[in-house]
């Protein structure tokens, strides 16, 4: 990228980043990550850690940077799991679901009214887990079979740890959707749902914005739908081989986040 198109970038109000293969991978910081934020702060940007992970809630993922040597105040994350609560809630008020999933997911259920249920739920909710049973995907089938409508958190059929790649909910979705030829409803990314969300919580336009990310068929697809300027880094899960597969393409491409700050 060239410095016309950093100072493009750098001159937006308002960046929304993802955060596994953006800001860390699993508990090890990447790069660079550090100065970025060390500059959204004295630049004074508005600035949305926007993870389509379920799995922590906001107070979870600010206490995970602490650890990692990053202090970001809470009210900058947002989650496909507060992204799927308040969906749920937008279409039926004080609603119960059966869920697959971690406490991030729980909790945001919870707090927009939902209550937990294993006996006739309005819907079936996965997200990503570790505790993915056989057992918990057959009552999930059922439930669906029954009636419930099936949502999902995200699409993300894998994700970055710093072994590897693992299943996301995408992956661990498959099996439900395959038994009960059910197609599940993913809030978060690439859906513009949660990036109304998202700049609704920053109180900012679109065009004022720009979302930095690390792969290509949700962070980078979700701004082009969103008509939001895009940046996709090399930290991630995506190459530049892989990303040129693709029939749309990011505004901006970079190593990795610490090449942004000025």
């Amino acid at each position: 990228m060239n410095n016309k198109d950093l100072e493009f970038f750098r001159s937006k109000r308002a960046f929304v980043c993802d955060m596994d293969g953006v800001i860390y991978h699993g508990n090890r910081l990447l790069p660079g990550a550090t100065e970025f934020v060390d500059w959204l702060h004295r630049e004074n940007k508005e600035f949305l850690f926007l993870t389509n992970s379920s799995e922590r809630t906001p107070r979870e993922l600010r206490e995970k940077l602490n650890r990692l040597g990053i202090d970001v105040e809470e009210k900058h994350f947002y989650t496909s799991a507060l992204a799927t609560a308040s969906f749920l809630a937008s279409q039926k008020a004080d609603g119960s679901a059966y869920v697959i999933g971690q406490p991030g997911l729980t909790h945001a259920l919870y707090d927009a009214g939902y209550s937990m249920n294993d006996n006739d739920p309005d819907y079936v909710v996965v997200g990503e887990t570790p505790e993915y049973t056989y057992a918990r995907i057959v009552r999930a089938i059922r439930h669906v079979l029954n009636g419930a409508k099936l949502i999902g958190t995200n699409p993300d059929v894998t994700g970055p740890m710093e072994e590897g790649l693992v299943p996301a909910t995408g992956a661990l979705m498959a099996p439900i959707e395959l038994a009960t030829n059910a197609k599940a409803y993913y809030v978060g990314k690439p859906n513009p749902l949660i990036m109304r969300h998202a700049l609704k919580k920053l109180g900012v336009q679109r065009e004022e914005t720009v979302i930095v990310g690390d792969r290509m068929d949700t962070d980078i697809i979700a701004g082009i739908e969103s008509e939001i300027a895009t940046i996709l880094v090399m930290s991630g899960v995506t190459n530049e081989r892989e990303m040129r597969r693709f029939a749309y393409q990011p505004d901006g491409m970079l190593v990795g986040v610490g090449e942004i700050p000025g």
